[in-house]
């Protein structure tokens, strides 16, 4: 008997299937370029897609279910002799509980995406040896991704990934990469400003309101609407602690680049709140979307 319940239980475990950690489309856009023989961009988008969907980037175990929903979006302007000048949109998404609708957590675009690529050339990542700005700047975001995919579902919980993101910047830096990207550059919002930015103390309010606003807030939000808006409009009180030490913070407008139309939708309906408050929060922290803030009403 103990037997059959032990085949049992071993059956069971393995019907959990697990996978890497994230279900991401990457997508070429080769418009700009003049050339008849388009076949170098394709073979580039699908050995992106299976780079990035295909590597084990942590040692945790994701179900099918728990995977990060992500897109990227890579134009290229440039192309001669195997190099590329490109930018690249960084998307990325979470499910939100006993709902069917996902939030975006992050949505970016970098504009300083140079690297040489010859076609069939394996793209390999090897956290010890920085030999490629494109599989350097790809896996950068897939840590960010990551990272900010796991605070949403523990307080500080993507850290472990942004040590690696971080350890990208610094190695990138030592190869003598000519990409400003990496660089800490005054007046520029560049990948070493993003990710110092996430491990700073300084910034801390921002993870904590990533938690707050997603697990606190918006995966409640479909059992008890109102509880679910009161975090939420908390969370922006906390932005703007943050905002009066630390006036135009990069991470406030990735923050809202992501959410605006979010949380205009959020508050323009279900149970009314003070929304009159709210607004005047919402345009201290982020004038920006102040045409959306406006749109809030019922």
């Amino acid at each position: 008997m103990r037997n059959f319940i032990l085949s049992l239980i071993f059956i069971n475990l393995s019907l959990v299937t697990y996978a890497q950690e994230l279900n991401c489309l990457v997508t070429i856009n080769s418009d700009q370029i003049n050339q008849t023989n388009q076949q170098i961009f394709k073979t580039l988008e699908r050995s992106l897609n299976d780079f990035i969907n295909k590597t084990k980037w942590s040692n945790k175990q994701y179900k099918e279910q728990e995977l990060v929903d992500a897109n990227m979006f890579i134009t290229v302007s440039e192309y001669e002799n195997n190099r590329f000048k490109a930018n690249i949109q960084v998307q990325s998404s979470r499910p939100v509980f006993n709902t069917s609708y996902s939030s975006t957590i992050f949505n970016y675009k970098d504009n300083d995406l140079n690297f040489e690529y010859i076609e069939f050339q394996p793209l390999i990542y090897n956290e010890n040896n920085i030999d490629s700005n494109l599989v350097a700047v790809v896996s950068y975001y897939v840590y960010i991704m990551l990272g900010l995919d796991a605070d949403t579902f523990a307080l500080e919980g993507g850290t472990e990934f942004y040590k690696k993101a971080q350890k990208i910047v610094t190695q990138a830096q030592g190869s003598g990469s000519s990409s400003s990207g990496w660089q800490k550059t005054s007046g520029e919002r560049t990948r070493f400003e993003l990710i110092d930015d996430l491990l700073s103390n300084t910034y801390r309010e921002y993870r904590i309101a990533m938690y707050n606003y997603h697990r606190k807030g918006l995966d409640i939000l479909a059992d008890n609407n109102s509880t679910g808006k009161q975090v939420i409009s908390g969370t922006m009180r906390l932005l703007e602690t943050l905002i009066k030490r630390r006036p135009n913070a990069f991470l406030i407008q990735t923050f809202f680049d992501a959410k605006s139309e979010e949380i205009k939708n959020i508050f323009s309906d279900g149970p009314k709140t003070d929304i009159v408050q709210l607004k005047e929060i919402l345009n201290k922290i982020a004038p920006y979307y102040s045409n959306t803030w406006n749109d809030i009403k019922y």
